[in-house]
């Protein structure tokens, strides 16, 4: 099985390994974990946007008082 050699500072590591702690996680299962957390979460993200494009018309259609401005504002007119 193939396996990598992670090279950390020793506070890069203690933070990993009070990372793992706090997921009660050794941490070999932890630092093997997190690219597949990664891919999941861009995953949601995707997934997320898509979703809040495919529903924008019907929220604004809903919430019109939300939408925001079709052009920035100024500092001036924020304040």
């Amino acid at each position: 099985m193939p396996s990598l050699n992670i090279t950390f500072t020793d506070e890069e590591l203690e933070e990993v390994r009070a990372a793992a702690a706090a997921e009660g996680k050794s941490l070999k299962q932890y630092v093997h974990d997190l690219p597949l957390r990664e891919r999941q979460r861009r995953q949601f993200v995707r997934y997320a946007a898509a979703w809040g494009e495919m529903n924008r018309a019907a929220f604004d259609e809903a919430f019109p008082d939300e939408i925001p401005p079709s052009t920035p504002r100024s500092a001036a007119d924020a304040a």
